[in-house]
């Protein structure tokens, strides 16, 4: 009862839970979602459809590439991102039972 009136912290294998389910999930998660939300909407599949083409004839093989890349190079970001916030979440919860075990 204590974890529900904030008495007690919640515990770091629940932590790491919580990063691996947001790692693998949340990048299924917003594709389904996006997916879903064009499909949903005929005007925004249109427009993103028409984009999509047009832009894709435009750029050379390199270009491509590079566009590709650069896309992938921001998902690794956003998992190291996610990953670091974790960290410092368990950091934090580390540091804080050493100072109380100190203290108390």
């Amino acid at each position: 009862m204590d974890f529900l009136i904030f008495k007690s912290f919640i515990s770091t294998e629940a932590l790491i839970f919580f990063y691996y389910m947001g790692a693998v999930t949340l990048p299924f998660g917003i594709w389904y979602f996006t997916s879903w939300f064009v499909k949903k909407f005929e005007i925004i599949q249109l427009i993103y459809e028409t984009g999509k083409e047009k832009l894709w004839n435009i750029l050379t093989p390199t270009q491509k590439t590079k566009y590709v890349l650069v896309f992938a190079i921001l998902f690794l970001f956003m998992e190291l991102f996610w990953r670091m916030l974790f960290e410092f979440l368990i950091a934090y919860m580390q540091i804080r039972d050493a100072l109380y075990n100190v203290a108390g």
